[in-house]
Formats: structure tokens, sequence, C-alpha cells
């Protein structure tokens, strides 16, 4: 038996014989684990000292011999371990979010009180966005935890079950509430709006993944999130003489080619926080990350229009195609928006009227069964749980459409505004933001150096060509490494010009500067038409903090090595 063995045995009470053949020493590692179990709230904290591993971390660099010896204990309990477990509410395990509450997660019905594990993660202190909810969106995103290894690992944290009623995320009871309906979402997005449900990740989660997460992919609701029955389920196209079909999903499904498109979707309001800084404005306060990526799958738009009757002839007669959602207000009024027919026609459009993102159906937050992409273009037009599409002379009247999603000068007010004075926003100006580190964040004069982490990207198809990072508030400049695919993997190819509908990923690692003690991170972005971001905030400042695409900023703080100060 190796050293490490010996030390986790000495470890276990009362145990006063050692064996150096591993299979006899199996039971006894086992039995070393105190088998308290109660589900009252009286014992619910002894089962959970009683459980806790925190001699496991003596065993953390064993080889993987004892690994086996490990193991071998535990399977030989698993079963009374299982049958004994205390059950647990989603409630009660999203109050454990911290180091001092305790941090639990939750993962296929188990759950996991991992607080003393959080210091070993190698990932860093990023366990912690995972705390309170479920492992695995973040498993999804970090695919190395996908190992056999890792799974028994996480099993020696387990402290109890998920209840029925949460597992299965059932209602047990009916409100008048019209939001009582809405689908569960991962508690580390970060709230703006409960009713209706507008939230946006951490931003660092975003430079970790090239395509984002359907859990963790931005949620911008304007109404309650419609209950649609997929077999119910009725697409109705409508609009100039001459055209006319209604469509079920499964006849959007097998009656046209599917086709699939990456596509980045950024709310018009993304970064208002910063206008915020500047001048109240009125709107949700988003942050950096009201945007995200994510690979889409369905028919094309222009497909579908051809098959209602609308030919090449129709651009004659129309000017627009108006979407109109099922989520409805109190008095039965429906989301809606419009886009220029020539978008919605063209080939190269890419116009999908999407039934799978990222490989699955639609989540609930993201227009299940059908939604429209339109790459390329302001979120706000991307509608959601669609049921009718009109092929129009005009723009769609919604207030969404007219009243609202549209830029002003920074002189305009709430009390000179006129919104029929300004075309609605459709595509969006280049933008890129720095998602790591973040603001306030503190380095140490050791590291030596810093690596720099964001996004980029540009509306109406324009593909990024260059991020231009600096460490000085922008007196010098560096070029970051873009990529356009996930770590690892070979890039794609330069997308069709007029086509680049997805973001770049960006990163830069340069050496600290010498003497300095704070750093002032500035990011911009230039796309294939040489549109740059502008480089403050206030001239282009509007009442409806919109369209905020200035450099991003970062201060960071150095921290000298004590013994040299």
């Amino acid at each position: 038996m190796n050293s490490g063995a010996m030390l986790l045995l000495r470890r276990c009470r009362g145990l006063t014989l050692l064996s150096t053949r591993r299979l006899p020493v199996a039971p006894a590692v086992a039995s070393c684990a105190v088998r308290l179990r109660s589900s009252s709230a009286e014992d619910q904290g002894s089962y959970q000292r009683a459980h806790r591993p925190g001699w496991r971390h003596a065993v953390a660099g064993l080889l993987a011999g004892t690994g086996a010896v490990l193991a071998y204990g535990l399977h030989q309990h698993k079963a009374e371990q299982e049958a004994a477990y205390p059950i647990f509410s989603q409630e009660e395990v999203t109050s454990h979010r911290s180091l001092q509450d305790g941090v639990w997660v939750t993962y296929k019905g188990g759950v996991y009180d991992i607080t003393e594990f959080v210091a070993m993660h190698p990932g860093g202190d990023k366990i912690l966005l995972a705390a309170g909810g479920a492992l695995e969106p973040f498993w999804a995103l970090y695919a190395v935890h996908n190992q056999e290894h890792v799974l028994e690992m996480l099993s020696e944290y387990k402290v109890g079950e998920l209840n029925a009623e949460d597992l299965k995320k059932q209602k047990t009871m009916q409100t008048l509430d019209p939001y009582s309906s809405d689908p569960e979402r991962h508690p580390v997005l970060r709230i703006n709006n409960l009713k209706p449900f507008n939230a946006e990740p951490p931003p660092e989660i975003l430079s970790d993944s090239f395509i984002t997460p359907s859990a963790f992919f931005f949620k911008r609701n304007h109404l309650p999130v419609p209950q649609v029955d997929p077999a119910t389920y009725l697409l109705q196209v409508e609009g100039l003489p001459g055209g006319l079909l209604t469509l079920s999903l499964e006849e959007l499904k097998t009656r046209f080619p599917k086709h699939t498109v990456t596509a980045t979707l950024q709310c018009a309001g993304n970064r208002r926080s910063e206008m915020n800084a500047v001048k109240q404005v009125k709107g949700l306060n988003w942050g950096i990350a009201a945007i995200s990526n994510a690979t889409w799958s369905g028919a094309r738009l222009r497909d579908v229009l051809l098959a209602a009757g609308y030919g090449p002839d129709v651009a004659r007669r129309a000017g627009h195609v108006q979407f109109e959602g099922l989520d409805k207000d109190v008095t039965g009024t429906t989301y809606g928006a419009s886009i220029p027919l020539n978008k919605a026609v063209s080939e190269e459009g890419d116009v999908l009227l999407a039934y799978e993102m990222n490989g699955a159906d639609l989540p609930a937050d993201h227009g299940y069964p059908v939604r429209v992409v339109v790459p390329g273009v302001v979120g706000a037009r991307n509608v959601k749980w669609l049921g009718k599409i009109i092929v129009s002379a005009d723009e769609s009247s919604s207030h969404w459409q007219q009243n609202d999603y549209k830029g002003f000068s920074p002189g305009t007010d709430w009390d000179t505004v006129n919104f029929k004075s300004a075309p609605a926003i459709q595509e969006l100006p280049v933008q890129s933001a720095i998602t790591a580190p973040a603001d306030g964040a503190v380095v140490d004069r050791s590291s030596e150096e810093l690596t720099v982490k964001g996004y980029a990207w540009s509306g109406g198809g324009r593909e990024v060509v260059r991020v231009d990072v600096s460490l000085d508030g922008g007196k010098t400049w560096q070029v970051a490494q873009i990529r356009s695919s996930e770590k690892g993997q070979a890039p794609e190819g330069t997308p069709p010009t007029g086509r680049a509908w997805a973001w770049k990923l960006w990163e830069i690692t340069a050496p600290l500067p010498p003497g300095a003690k704070e750093l002032k991170i500035v990011c911009k972005a230039v796309d294939n038409s040489y549109n740059m971001q502008p480089d403050t905030v206030a001239p282009i400042w509007n009442l409806r903090g919109v369209l905020s695409n200035a450099w991003h900023r970062v201060n960071v703080k150095i921290r000298e090595d004590e013994r040299e100060e």
C-alpha cells in the first residue's frame, strides 16, 4: 500500500488493523463513513457534517490504485446510501450559494454540497457560478467534466436528492399570475427584471465558448412565456392578395429543407448601463452580456413565402414582412415586429423559421416551438413563439416597431422626442467588450502578464476583421487574436461577404507594464467596412439607451509583491 493510502486510512477512527491487500481494505475504508441519515430540519446539519468530505482533500493527489480502493469501498455501500438520502427542495438548494451558507449544486436529481471542494477546483472560483443550481449546463460548456473519475469525485459530495416535483419541474398549484407557467431558469443568470423575465449571464461565461449554451443565452422577454402545444400549433402566412398558407409544426419540419445557421443575437439595449452612468435613461440596466451566439436550425423564411404564393414579383407590391408572436399582454395584444422584404426573401439573408437551438428543440424562453431568426439584425426583430407572418406594404404597427427600439440625438429628451421621426433599428453597429478580467479586478505583480478576453460582432453580416486592445487607456494599442470556432478546433473558413452572422471571440496576453499601479484596459473592434467603435459614450447617448457601442473600458489594479514593498 502506498503512503497516501496509509494516510487516508489513518483518518478513519476506530480502524486498528491495516492490511496491505487492496480488496480486504476497501470495506474498512467504506465503513469509516458515518451513516447518519435524516431528512428532518433538526438532523439535516448533522447529516451534512457527517458526510462532508473534508478529509478527502488529503487524497486529491493519490495514485490511481488508491482511487480504485476508494471506488470499491464506495460501491459496496451505494445501495444503502441511495435509499436513505434526505430529500431537498430546489428552494433549499438555491439558499446555499456562498461559502458562508455552503455551496450546493444539483446533478441528475442528486444534491451535492461542494463547499470544501471549491478551493481545490482547477478552474478556480468559477465553480461558484453554478452554486444553487444545476451542473448540467456548465458541464455542457466545459466538456472536460464528462469523465468517469469526475463523476466518482462528485458522488462523494452527495448529501441528498431533489424532490420529485422540482426534478420534474412540475407546477404543484395554479395561480392567477400570468407568469406562473414561465420556465425554470438557471440561478447563475443575472436578473434585470423578473416579470417579464430578462437576464444575462456573467460576462466571463461568454468568452469560454464560441456557442453559448441555451441555459446561459441571454433572456429577453417582453410578455409572459406562452405555453404552446406542439400538436395543435399552427403557423399562419397571409397578407397581400395571392398568398395564404397554414402550417403545422410537423409540416414546417417535413415540407421544407432544414437549414442551419450560426448567428449572434444582441439586444438593442446591450451595455445600456454605460449610458446610465452618463445620464439616466429608460430601460433595463443591461451589462455587456445581452448578447449570445447559437446554432439555429429550421426552414428558410424565403422557402415558406414561396410556398405561400409570394413569388419574385412580391417586391413590386410589398416592402415588409411582419411577425406576430403568441405571447400576449392582458389586453390580448401580441408582441410584433417586422423586417424589410428584401432581407426576408434574399437567398443570402439566411432568415430562418427556427425550431431548433444548439441541436435541440427551442427552449421555452427562446420561442418554442418556432421563432424567427434574422441574422445580423437587432434581437427585437427575431420574434419568438411565432404565430403569424404577414406580407405587407407597411411596417408592423406594433408598439415595439413604431414607438421603441429607435435611436435619437443626445439632445432629444422625453418632452421633445418624436418616434415617427426615426427609423426602426434593424442592423446593429460594430460592437466589442471585455469579458475578463472584470472591472475592479486585482492582479499580482508576480504573475508578470495578463490575459484579456472578450467578444466582437457587427450587424448586417459585416465581419469583424480586427480587435485592438490597450492597457493604458488608449495611448498604445496591441492587436488581439480572434477566433470563430471553439478553442482547439480548426477555424472555420472566411464567411461569404455580407454573411458573417456569428461573433468573434478574442484574447490577448500581454506583460504587465513595469511600475504601473493600475491598468486601464480598452478594446475596440473594426469590421470589414472599416466601421469602428466611438471612443466615448456621451456623444452616442440617447434617451432609450440603445446602440451602446463605445470603447469598452475595464480598470484593473496591480498588487505589488509584499516582499518588494
